[in-house]
């Protein structure tokens, strides 16, 4: 599982644009979790596995991933706006 959150996280990582701060421990965990609640997604859903890659499970993992980092980028930009700036 832990191969597969940081594929997943980094995917998520790749398809966000723009440069994101957030670490890769933090990339690990939101892959991990987008790809457990993708799994859970495409349960629900009746997704049927299949013998190859189960693609639709894959995409549901790396959206989840892609909102997942965006929210982690948006939670640290927004604890770094409360501090205040040094002056230099």
């Amino acid at each position: 599982m832990l191969l597969i959150g940081a594929a997943v996280g980094l995917l998520g990582r790749l398809l966000l644009p723009g440069r994101q701060h957030i670490g890769v421990l933090w990339t690990l965990i939101v892959g991990i979790v987008a790809a457990l609640l993708g799994s859970l997604l495409a349960s629900a859903l009746e997704v049927r596995a299949t013998r190859g890659v189960d693609w639709i499970e894959w995409i549901f993992q790396i959206v989840l991933a892609v909102l997942g980092v965006a929210a982690a980028l948006d939670r640290i930009l927004a604890g770094t706006a409360r501090r205040p700036l040094r002056p230099d």
